[in-house]
């Protein structure tokens, strides 16, 4: 599911006057969301790597490298 998709699940919570006041998103979609997010920011990342040329580091790697464990 994109983002758009997912932001349609979006629940209103509104004033006693009916404006719109906060939102409110199940785990599951919060989770997408994020998901979403952070692979946009690592595709960032890596795009500015390549126009600073500098080099490339598979992820598992880098994870092992790193002591990170998913």
């Amino acid at each position: 599911m994109n983002a758009k998709q997912l932001l349609e699940k979006v629940q209103f919570v509104v004033d006693a006057e009916g404006n719109k006041s906060a939102v409110q998103l199940s785990v599951e979609v919060w989770s997408e969301l994020l998901t979403i997010l952070e692979d946009l920011e690592d595709a960032e990342e890596i795009r500015l790597a390549r126009e600073n040329k500098e080099a490339a580091i598979p992820w598992e790697k880098g994870k092992a490298e790193l002591g990170i464990e998913v």
